[in-house]
């Protein structure tokens, strides 16, 4: 058994016998549903300062940091129903979603121009719950917000507090503290296209001051026959492996794009002190996801799984009155079933296998010291150690009781041994913060984190703010922060391409081959902003966050010289990942909230964003191109219409402009030509879409204990499209889901 399975195997055993070491007896609190009349008792200003810790790593209100900081709280994210992670992110300002376009990851997002889930730290309770070791991973239907007590999420460079890697952000769900538990409660539903849903949670408590939470969610969906609504983009054509043709036009299957997801919580708290936690999350979809007939087969049985389980403790102590800290735990390990199987033009249409694993074992110790009234120190250090493997195209599954090295398979069509690479590096950190409230119109926050990384040496990155509240109406935010992310497995160590057996003097040819790289440098982010936040009533607020952003040495994918990367072969025109010159951008997002009662009957919210982003990259080829998946401004709004505590209605517009994609244009004087080309510093574009969702809920059925939510996605059957990839090989517009409702019941015990 190899070491990253058994140290595996360790801690969950473990931690399995910690959670089941103590009998516990069932404890009913608070109640699942939404508390309307409380709800609405309160003031827009005391929901906008419900305390928060993810932009200080203390408990504060928004008011009280420089960060641009959006909350969302539990009647918030079951109002406008929120049911993952994705579906929150979609809504947020300064993000641009596409759903459905990538088989890795499945859906491709842009925070403030920042590409992708490798530039944004997503945490549970604190804790990384992302890829171990660095990269894509799943951010859809399998990040469920059953659990969620709230979600805090933290804009910009955050490598001060939360690891160097923290370039876009910081997305942190927050749980309850399992003695404050809910009444337990389940749901199920059911909807179009074959949509099936079920979630649960319940908790209990001793009397010893243990307690313990569990909940979990399972779902399912068929999704739209996209063919019966995009014909055009669906037409069957033969499968082709070179000029050979593998599955003729007439036998080829209809298109297929079901997912499933699932995830399991766990938490246990003994008191105030010690927290246990276990979480578990499960995303499958096709491999085919985002690719055109021509280059994909869409076979049910050619699926990407991926499975992320973390396993966490925290203990809390007080040293004396004034210095506190926390040390925590954790281990993680995200792993692509070795099932996972291509059948594309990649591989000739011939099924190819994948595997992909990242391990991260951490251990952090954190301090908090308040100095005087005036000033208070953050500070803390850490060690983090990371294993990872990635795979070619394999003739048959990866065999997880060997190593990466002693996988003896050859590539496909010839005699030559199949590479397959693995890493494993470390990391030791330590920062401070100091956060000084020199009155009470101003304050001040100066943090320092100091990396030192196995494989890329030291980083520094520095964290400014400042905040002034010039008056009640009026607070304005400065920050400055900076982040360093080194290379992700995906980008140094994965390899594919395709052999078909012909030789080129002597030697076999390859096509198609993205080639490692095991000399790439570290991205190095800045970004500066500044936030306005005016109050000109209690039930208004508006918020500007205007940024200015930089990265060097940019990774992207690049044309390769190493043609001979492979010994015994020549490769054609291979790819690899690379260094460019850098990407910068500038951008305005706009947000206000409005709470309004229309009668004593009728009541509301109303909350909304705008926008404006521009930016350019150099790919390494000294032409500044518009930075991909972008659109240079966007509007989001929606609104909740409440009748007493009865009925809930929650109508919600995503509008969108023009999204680039990663083609480029052929010439300035063709806009419709998009082709791979350096020609013109222009790229295609996506054209824009407004898309409008619904969710009705009629509250306090079966004896008060239930909720029937009716959810229709894409209210008026909008045809629309998602910007997606860069090569010949996949969409660059993938067709987006057609009207799909679900119908679904909560039910408090």
């Amino acid at each position: 058994m190899p070491r990253q399975t058994r140290l595996y195997h360790r801690i969950m055993l473990a931690f399995c016998a910690a959670m089941g070491s103590h009998a516990l007896v069932a404890n009913a609190t608070d109640s699942v549903e939404v508390d309307v009349d409380k709800l609405m008792s309160l003031s827009l200003l005391e929901l906008i300062n419900i305390p928060v810790v993810t932009a200080s790593r203390r408990e504060e209100t928004r008011d009280q940091t420089p960060s641009y900081i959006v909350v969302v709280t539990r009647s918030q994210i079951r109002e406008r129903r929120y049911k993952n992670l994705a579906d929150l992110l979609e809504d947020m300002p300064g993000v641009d979603f596409q759903r459905g376009t990538k088989s890795s990851q499945f859906n491709q997002f842009a925070v403030q121009g920042y590409l992708g889930p490798s530039k944004l730290v997503v945490m549970l309770d604190g804790v990384r719950i992302g890829h171990p070791a660095g990269g894509n991973f799943p951010l859809a239907e399998n990040l469920a917000l059953y659990h969620a007590k709230q979600v805090e999420f933290l804009y910009g460079p955050s490598a001060a507090l939360y690891g160097a890697d923290a370039v876009a952000g910081v997305i942190n769900i927050i749980t309850e503290n399992a003695g404050a538990q809910q009444n337990s409660w389940g749901s199920v539903g059911m909807g179009r296209f074959g949509s099936r849903e079920a979630s649960f949670m319940t908790g209990m408590k001793a009397d010893n001051g243990l307690a313990f939470n569990i909940g979990g969610h399972w779902q399912a969906s068929d999704r739209a026959p996209l063919q019966d609504y995009y014909q055009t983009g669906f037409t069957k054509v033969d499968a082709k492996a070179g000029s050979q043709v593998v599955v003729p036009a007439s036998a080829r299957e209809d298109y297929a794009g079901d997912i499933k997801s699932q995830s399991l919580f766990a938490r246990m708290d003994l008191g105030k002190d010690l927290t246990l936690g276990f979480y578990r999350n499960v995303f499958r979809s096709l491999t085919s996801t985002g690719d055109p007939a021509a280059t994909a087969r869409y076979l049910p049985d050619s699926q990407w799984q991926t499975t992320t389980d973390t396993a966490y403790g925290k203990y809390r102590f007080d040293l004396n009155a004034k210095l506190s800290g926390e040390l925590v735990i954790d281990y993680s390990k995200m792993e692509v079933d070795p099932r996972a199987k291509y059948n594309n033009s990649y591989n000739n249409f011939t099924d190819g296998y994948s595997y992909v694993l990242g391990e991260r074992f951490a251990i952090e110790q954190n301090l908090n010291w308040m100095l005087d009234d005036t000033h208070r120190v953050l500070a803390g250090i850490g060690y983090q150690k990371h294993y990872a493997i990635e795979t070619a195209s394999l003739p048959a599954p990866y065999d997880t009781n060997k190593g990466a090295d002693s996988q003896g398979y050859l590539y496909p069509n010839t005699n030559l041994p199949l590479a397959i690479y693995d890493a494993s590096f470390e990391n030791i950190s330590a920062y401070a913060q100091v956060q000084s409230e020199w009155n009470s119109q101003f304050s001040t926050m100066a943090g320092l984190r100091v990396d030192h990384h196995t494989d890329y040496g030291q980083s520094i990155n520095p964290r400014l703010g400042a905040v002034w509240r010039a008056n009640e109406q009026h607070l304005f935010k400065a920050l400055y922060g900076e982040a360093f992310r080194a290379p992700s497995p995906e980008e140094s160590l994965s390899s594919f391409g395709v052999f078909d057996g012909s030789k080129v003097n002597g030697l076999f040819k390859g096509t198609a081959f993205r080639v490692p790289n095991f000399d790439l440098d570290p991205e190095k982010a800045k970004t500066v902003s500044l936030t306005w936040d005016w109050r000109p009533r209690q039930d208004v607020n508006v918020i500007a966050n205007v940024y200015h952003s930089r990265i060097r040495n940019l990774i992207v994918t690049q044309a390769s010289t190493n043609v001979n990367a492979i010994p015994g072969a020549i490769l054609v025109s291979p790819e690899t990942k690379g260094n460019a010159g850098g990407q910068t951008q500038n951008g305005l997002d706009l947000m206000a909230q409005w709470r309004f009662q229309i009668n004593p009957a009728w009541s509301g919210d109303l909350w909304s964003s705008a926008s404006w982003i521009a930016g350019k990259i150099d790919e390494g080829d000294g032409v500044e191109w518009n930075i991909p998946n972008v659109a240079s401004e966007k509007f989001k709004v929606g609104t909740t219409f409440r009748y007493h505590d009865l009925v809930s209605i929650s109508p919600q517009l995503l509008w969108t402009g023009d999204t680039t994609n990663g083609r480029k244009k052929a010439s300035s004087t063709l806009p419709q030509q998009c082709t791979m080309t350096m020609i013109a510093p222009e790229r295609c574009e996506t054209s824009g879409y407004a898309v409008v969702n619904l969710h009705i809920g009629w509250h306090k059925l079966l004896n008060g204990r239930a909720t029937l939510w009716l959810d229709v996605d894409n209210l008026f059957d909008k045809r629309y499209y998602a910007a997606h990839g860069s090569g010949s090989r996949t969409f660059y517009d993938m067709p987006q889901q057609p009207r799909s409702w679900m119908l679904s019941l909560d039910y408090r015990f």
